[in-house]
């Protein structure tokens, strides 16, 4: 298959997306059939690209010398692409709904499928120059997603966004001009590009550098102390903050992680070190940390935020163990926290769509009238649990395992860590279900005589990632050989 089906899948969805504002569409309808073919023929595209990879490089345009914007697909990008192209049309299908009655949709959707280009440049970087160029165009597409509703709360949460990602951006970027002046290419390379022979007596200020470019792109992937933007974005509209929270911006975040850990500065160089310490030590902090302030929070979609603060670092921390099980095992839960958050989120958006309720303590009842929603919320707070059988039990086994394999105090105190993250987890999540379902023998229906399921827009994508819980916990083993297969070139 031709390279160019790299670029073709990173700009129909920029370009096409680009054209909403403008094409004349007569009917809604009419725009909500361009959206959702536009993204499905891209997630194909994407598709036929995973089953046939092109084996060169594209170079889209070159800045001069050896910095040039380029794709390539591997394996690491493979399963970030594989998320994006599966997750991404459902979550359109389910904002027809939603924004119904959010105003000026053609711009939303603009945005929503521009970002959709964008994250899939970012799994398709052949180097550190093209992932961090679309890291930032990430930034100025999704800003305008965060303060879409234009209220004060929404202007100010963007603020913040835009504050956290250009500040990550510089220490990122600090990182890249020390890859391109000590290492061998700009490109990703497993097992890294430096060069031994430049790098002399520079070794701790390189690891200082690491940690640095690490803090940098994990803004985006809500590492402690850069966490608390990503509660504040809950003022988006809830497909946005699902896009935020489980698809495109902390998953590129992690993404991004690995990249300049295992293809960029690498493993031989960082093992072992103060620098692998301190990442591991912050990843440590932010599981408990975040399921910690999850279960202080009473509004629901910041709960589910600081929840993914917390899950989001046990993918950092199986990338900071700097082992092959440990990549894969922060890619299992990458893809396991991807559908059970998605799930989780839009279940909530659901409540807020059809009742206007936001805290825990107005769901009372929610359950007997809204059952299809809150089963997939219990069955999604299940999987975030780890519960066997479902998606998120293979992620915390892999990342447990690797955990223990490392012999490590740190890896020790990481288990432990994710133990207590299960527990809180339990609580912070079934106790909505148990309010939805099991109010109390003297509680009054007919105060919430209004409420009720939404319609198959918002039902089906809800019911397919349950779908796809279930069988990614209970048939996991092509999926563990596959990420097995991706981390073999890493040493």
């Amino acid at each position: 298959m031709n390279a160019g089906i790299m670029v073709a899948v990173v700009l129909l969805p920029v370009f096409g997306g680009a054209l909403i504002p403008i094409l004349p569409f007569k009917k809604r309808v009419h725009m909500a059939v361009y959206v959702e073919t536009l993204v499905l023929v891209n997630s194909l595209l994407i598709l036929a690209m995973l089953l046939n990879r092109p084996s060169e490089a594209f170079v889209l345009f070159r800045f001069t010398g050896n910095l040039s914007v380029s794709f390539r697909l591997d394996g690491l990008g493979t399963v970030f692409l594989a998320i994006l192209s599966a997750l991404w049309p459902l979550a359109v299908l389910y904002s027809f709904e939603y924004m119904k009655h959010e105003g000026h949709e053609k711009y939303f959707f603009m945005f929503y499928v521009i970002t959709f280009g964008v994250t899939v440049g970012i799994a398709l970087a052949e180097d550190i120059l093209t992932m961090y160029f679309f890291y930032e165009m990430l930034t100025l597409v999704t800003l305008p997603l965060v303060m879409h509703t234009l209220k004060r709360e929404a202007i100010l949460a963007a603020r913040t966004y835009l504050y956290y990602s250009l500040g990550g951006a510089a220490f990122a970027f600090i990182g890249m001009i020390f890859i391109l002046t000590y290492g061998t290419t700009l490109d990703f390379v497993p097992g890294g590009v430096l060069d031994p022979a430049q790098i002399g007596d520079k070794t701790n200020v390189l690891l200082l550098v690491y940690v640095m470019c690490v803090c940098g792109f994990s803004v985006k992937a809500a590492m402690w102390p850069f966490s608390s933007w990503l509660p504040k974005a809950g003022a988006a509209p809830t497909p946005v903050t699902a896009l935020l929270h489980a698809v495109a911006v902390v998953k590129a975040g992690a993404f991004a992680v690995m990249r300049v850990t295992y293809y960029s500065f690498g493993t031989d160089l960082l093992r072992g070190t103060w620098a692998q310490k301190t990442v591991l030590t912050l990843t440590i902090i932010t599981i408990v940390y975040g399921c910690s302030r999850a279960l202080k929070e009473t509004h629901i979609k910041r709960r589910l935020a600081w929840s993914t603060v917390s899950n989001l670092s046990y993918i950092l921390f199986g990338t900071a163990l700097m082992t092959p099980l440990g990549l894969a095992g922060a890619l299992s839960h990458m893809i396991a926290h991807a559908i059970m958050k998605i799930c989780a989120f839009f279940c909530a958006g659901a409540v807020i769509y059809k009742t206007g309720r936001n805290y825990i303590h107005e769901l009372d009842g929610f359950g007997r009238k809204m059952p299809k929603v809150f089963t997939a919320f219990t069955i999604s707070g299940l999987a975030l649990m780890g519960v066997p059988g479902l998606c998120g039990f293979i992620g915390k086994w892999n990342l447990a395992k690797a955990a223990v394999e490392s012999e490590t105090v740190l890896g020790y105190i990481g288990v432990a860590a994710l133990l207590v993250s299960a527990i809180l987890t339990a609580i912070y999540m079934l106790s909505v279900s148990v309010r939805a379902f099991f109010p109390g023998k003297d509680f009054d229906y007919n105060t919430i005589a209004d409420v009720k399921d939404p319609n198959w827009m918002m039902i089906l994508p809800l019911y397919l990632f349950v779908a796809a819980m279930f069988f990614l916990g209970l048939h996991s083993q092509p999926v563990i050989h596959a990420l097995e297969s991706v981390v073999s070139v890493i040493k």
